[in-house]
């Protein structure tokens, strides 16, 4: 598990977007999410979904069996202070490419305790969120349910510079970084003590 920073340090959190498309609107939100971030916090946009191979238990726990992609991830939720989640709701569930990576997170050392928000992108995504936010509970990660927002993205556009143009929009990017900011700097603050 990282060491929180000071307030006022530093802070490194890893995106995750639940969908391959090139254009994606969970994606996008990401990416306004790392463009609004408050000062002295960096978001990493992990991008290598697509390259996790299928979990396999057979070749989980040896170091020496790990497939790379998956020890790559496994060191980048290690290096995070949190995880923010953003994903597509298919047939009722979570996209399988998704689950997969979160299975290969299962037994790693690196994600127990790890503060996450998830945002949903559309009202109508219930499923996905109620079946991430068990998931994610069950792997025993500190979900900020206070961070986690639902966002009604406009139709006509989905591009990052038009999310940032629109004031209501920006403003509720800003406040679940902050809140996720304060959750993950409260929570270790008390897990030190």
């Amino acid at each position: 598990m990282t060491e929180l920073q000071p307030v006022g340090q530093p802070l490194n959190l890893l995106a995750i977007s639940g969908s391959l498309r090139a254009a994606s609107s969970n994606t996008t939100v990401l990416q306004a999410l790392r463009a609004l971030a408050p000062a002295q916090v960096t978001i990493a946009l992990y991008d290598r979904l697509g390259d996790l191979p299928h979990f396999n238990p057979d070749l989980d726990g040896e170091t020496d069996t790990l497939p790379a992609p998956v020890a790559a991830l496994r060191a980048q939720i290690g290096q995070a202070d949190g995880l923010l989640i953003s994903s597509p709701e298919y047939a009722h569930g979570v996209p399988g490419v998704l689950k997969n990576a979160l299975d290969w997170l299962v037994s790693s050392l690196e994600f127990p305790g790890k503060p996450v928000a998830l945002i949903n992108i559309s009202p109508r995504s219930i499923f996905a969120h109620a079946s991430l936010s068990e998931i994610l509970t069950t792997m025993s990660a500190a979900l900020v349910t206070d961070a986690a927002f639902t966002i009604v993205l406009p139709r006509k556009s989905l591009v990052v510079t038009d999310m940032l143009a629109d004031p209501q929009l920006a403003q509720q990017i800003r406040a679940a970084n902050d809140t996720f900011v304060q959750a993950i700097r409260v929570y270790r603050q008390k897990e030190k003590q």
